[in-house]
């Protein structure tokens, strides 16, 4: 990217008075001139506590969402209103709301990469970095549904000891790297150090030294002194990982193909230097992301009930779930 384009990208930043944040799996580029780069909790966190009344999220939408449902004052955009994400797919919000009928006792824990919709109906969202600290602090005596990664909630229940009813959604990304060509490369390199993502499936798992969030993994890198790593998780990861350790070699974990290491996020890499461009361009003219002023509301609750605890703080949970009333617009 040349020096002129990302003067252009700063100085429009500038005239529009917009905060620019991207995923650790956008593109190198788009992180480059992002404000700010993170995991889905920092990133929900840090537009939570930003000044900035527009917030351009070059990620996937339901971070933007989750961006406004936290922040109902502020414009909050998207490169690409394309960039969506297999779990959300994979959890439809009728299907979500029947399961959750299906167990009003429960109390509903759902990853974040889900809907405004499923949101509203869940007691309290987790991210991959916060989920163990959320879940030890549900009473041990309540029933638990987790949705929508199977995986993450298997790793969870596993770790944490806690029986979870699992919703069997997955990513499309992480369900790709192969147990059997992982195997095969660790042998081939002994001294590596393998990490990743919870997202992936137990037998990849069952090989690695290292399970965490994005930011965790990054953590690893930067204070392991090994000098190799394979790393199951989306690539564009690698871009903050050479930064923090340009003299270690990071090798990325074989997919079901075993052809290449080309593991990636399809909706992630929607978001381009150019779009952002455009939508900073046109930032007067769009809408920005909306979320019904009922739906936001009771989508609020679960965030806010995932940044109390997670911030150490106590709160309530519901002993019963009913139907609300806006659940007839959808």
């Amino acid at each position: 990217m040349s020096p002129q384009a990302v003067n252009e990208i700063q100085e429009l930043k500038k005239q529009t008075g917009t905060l620019l944040l991207a995923h650790f799996y956008a593109d190198e580029q788009v992180q480059e001139v992002a404000d700010f780069v993170g995991d889905s909790y920092q990133l929900a966190l840090f537009a939570k506590q930003s000044p900035a009344n527009q917030i351009l999220m070059a990620g996937v939408v339901f971070m933007a969402e989750s961006i406004k449902i936290l922040n109902p004052q502020k414009k909050v955009l998207v490169p690409d209103s394309e960039a969506g994400c297999s779990l959300v797919t994979e959890s439809p919000f009728k299907d979500y709301l029947k399961w959750r009928l299906d167990h009003p006792e429960a109390l509903m824990v759902t990853y974040i990469n889900s809907s405004a919709q499923v949101k509203a109906i869940s007691d309290v969202i987790v991210t991959s970095s916060n989920a163990s600290k959320i879940i030890s602090s549900i009473p041990k005596d309540r029933k638990i549904l987790f949705g929508p990664d199977k995986n993450l909630g298997g790793y969870l229940s596993r770790t944490l000891n806690r029986p979870m009813d699992l919703w069997q959604g997955s990513c499309q990304v992480h369900i790709e790297f192969s147990e059997k060509e992982l195997f095969n490369l660790i042998a081939k390199n002994p001294s590596a150090i393998v990490i990743a993502h919870p997202e992936c499936d137990q037998g990849v798992l069952n090989l690695a030294h290292v399970i965490g969030s994005t930011s965790r993994l990054l953590e690893e890198v930067k204070t392991n002194p090994a000098q190799v790593f394979i790393v199951a998780t989306e690539p564009g990861i690698f871009y903050q990982m050479k930064k923090l350790r340009p003299d270690a070699k990071l090798i990325q974990a074989p997919n079901q193909s075993a052809c290449c290491g080309c593991a990636i996020c399809p909706y992630m890499k929607l978001n381009t230097v150019q779009k952002i461009k455009n939508t900073l361009l046109n930032a007067h003219n769009l809408e920005g992301v909306k979320v019904s002023f009922k739906l936001a509301q009771e989508a609020q609750k679960s965030l806010e009930r995932m940044v109390a605890v997670t911030q150490g703080q106590g709160v309530s949970w519901p002993q019963s779930f009913k139907t609300p009333s806006w659940v007839s617009d959808f």
